[in-house]
């Protein structure tokens, strides 16, 4: 079953071979990522803000993810970094910067 995600928080994710990305996201996929790094998928998650203003920079990046993925199940064996087209990163850009990030 696809769920609707509604994003809360900034999350800072690190990959295994170190470098580090910001996702938008919600605690349900904070939660995901959080297993990934007990299991060794990738190496750290921090949630860097959490009950971001719902703008339209977020609603933007929310419906293009809840159009493209859907919420892994508990047992996944393989963490998913969302791909981030040109528009969609000028969103996310937005959404930093609404919330002094970056």
């Amino acid at each position: 079953m696809k769920s609707h995600e509604t994003f809360t928080l900034i999350e800072e994710i690190t990959r295994l071979d170190g470098s580090k990305y910001m996702e938008i996201s919600d605690m349900v996929q904070n939660g995901r990522a959080e297993l990934a790094a007990e299991r060794g998928l990738i190496k750290q998650v921090r949630i860097l803000q959490l009950n971001i203003a719902h703008t339209p920079h977020v609603q933007a990046y929310e419906d293009y993810v809840n159009e493209n993925y859907e919420m892994p199940a508990e047992d996944f064996t393989e963490f998913q970094e969302w791909a981030k087209p040109a528009e969609i990163q000028k969103e996310i850009d937005a959404i930093l910067h609404e919330n002094h990030i970056g």
